[in-house]
């Protein structure tokens, strides 16, 4: 078979998909995402026999997995409705696959590490309530860096791009743009579509995307999109489990006036 592609997908805000959006919000404002996400199975084309996922929501140290049988969900959000407290997802850990990950990343020269414990936070577990509703897929989640290195994190995917030769997919969960104050204030706009033509650009250039997502900072609004950049690092694994392939924004939409995009490699 054809290798499994590798995806950046925008995971929204908190349980976004399950509960009403702000006051003074549209009731749909986050009906396209879900859409896209709830998709993305049928796009892909058939199952993987696992999801290698890293989310914004994670950093350590050392590239840490999650090598856990069965983790629980770990509700690192706060100030939403009781209900989103009690959501479900038992997707199934994959030792195995963590194991698989650990042995890449060291080959690669990484010292890793591993937390049986840890349960899937909200950057999993609520897009891929969409994505594999039936939790019906295995998952190891993968942590960030906690140095935050771009180019550290382009070469945490390149070392685990052979797992997409084995039916495992690649996900970078986070979103393009992520600067909550200015989010709710609806300034920054302008920056923020800036940021979003680059980035668009960017990663459609297999011969100098790494170069050019290794220096994000220097793109016009990218610190005003990403004053931290661990919502942008997911980004990263998912465009070096990509490299010399093809990049397309398969997701665009925009929510409370900032743009938001989602792209597959390969």
């Amino acid at each position: 078979m054809d290798r499994l592609p590798t995806f950046f997908l925008p995971h929204g805000g908190g349980p976004c998909f399950f509960m009403d959006p702000p006051p003074g919000w549209p009731r749909d404002t986050w009906d396209g995402l879900a859409a896209f996400l709830r998709g993305v199975d049928d796009s892909v084309g058939r199952r993987p026999r696992a999801v290698v996922i890293v989310s914004g929501h994670w950093d350590a140290k050392n590239p840490t997995v999650n090598d856990g049988a069965h983790p629980p969900l770990l509700f690192d959000y706060s100030g939403f409705p009781p209900h989103t407290y009690r959501l479900t997802w038992p997707a199934p850990g994959a030792p195995d696959v963590a194991a698989e990950v650990r042995q890449l990343l060291e080959e690669a020269g990484f010292q890793t590490g591993a937390d049986s414990k840890r349960g899937y936070d909200h950057g999993v577990f609520v897009p891929f309530k969409l994505v594999y509703p039936d939790a019906d897929v295995p998952v190891v989640q993968l942590s960030l860096l906690a140095s935050y290195d771009p180019a550290q994190h382009l070469a945490m995917g390149r070392a685990l791009a052979p797992l997409r030769d084995s039916e495992v997919l690649i996900v970078g969960s986070g979103m393009s743009y992520h600067n909550l104050p200015m989010f709710f204030s609806g300034r920054g706009n302008d920056q923020a579509e800036a940021f979003d033509a680059w980035l668009g650009d960017a990663v459609s250039d297999p011969a100098e995307r790494d170069a050019k997502l290794a220096n994000w900072r220097t793109a016009p609004g990218g610190l005003s999109s990403h004053p931290e950049p661990d919502h942008l690092l997911p980004l990263m694994v998912a465009a070096g489990a990509g490299a010399g392939e093809t990049a397309v924004r398969v997701f665009h939409d925009h929510i409370a006036g900032k743009p938001l995009s989602g792209f597959r490699f390969g």
